[in-house]
């Protein structure tokens, strides 16, 4: 059983970055990347470039964790004092203790900041610790090489290639599923990712 109570408004901080749940109030927040760095959303099965695409994104994220499908995350990088992004689990496997994590963006400045790294340690600490899960898994377009190094370098395993398996704005995409385990984030990966941060 996931633990994950989707009516709480649950914030992870770790004195360098902030995740609180996302709501339209943060339109305002996140609508300058939108408008500025369209090509965030390159490989994005839901792109947010645009003031229509960035509501109907942040409409149908809210809209799932209403649904109990997904938790989305705005991201505010303390260090700056400014919103850098958004991340979210989605896809929740009660039967198997399994969750993804995706959804995730930030501005081009916060590209190789440690943000992400800071926000992966809190999000994979909440889901082996506090929600319990067993296993989480990542996916990303086979052709998306920075997502993929950066979850690798947060110690991902790489599991393959889903051929086909998902419709994307340009047709069809072939995605990379890579994951961690929960013996893994205790065992090595909690360790070694905290030395990064």
């Amino acid at each position: 059983m996931i633990l994950l109570d989707f009516n709480k408004n649950y914030i992870l901080d770790n004195g360098f970055v902030q995740l609180r749940p996302l709501t339209m109030d943060d339109f305002k927040h996140l609508l300058p990347y939108s408008l500025n760095e369209a090509e965030l959303w390159k490989y994005s099965l839901t792109p947010a470039d645009g003031e229509e695409n960035l509501r109907n994104y942040m409409q149908l994220a809210i809209q799932a964790r209403i649904d109990k499908k997904a938790y989305p995350f705005i991201v505010y990088d303390k260090r700056f004092n400014t919103y850098a992004g958004c991340t979210r689990f989605y896809d929740f496997q009660q039967e198997h203790q399994a969750v993804s994590l995706g959804y995730t963006w930030y501005g081009k400045e916060f590209h190789g900041t440690g943000l992400n790294k800071n926000c992966k340690f809190l999000l994979l600490q909440f889901a082996f610790e506090h929600m319990k899960v067993q296993r989480l898994e990542f996916r990303a377009d086979a052709n998306n090489k920075r997502s993929i190094a950066a979850m690798k370098s947060i110690g991902c395993k790489e599991e393959g290639i889903l051929r086909s398996n998902c419709l994307s704005p340009e047709g069809r995409r072939d995605s990379i599923v890579l994951s961690i385990l929960k013996h893994e984030w205790f065992s090595r990966v909690k360790r070694e990712l905290a030395k990064k941060l």
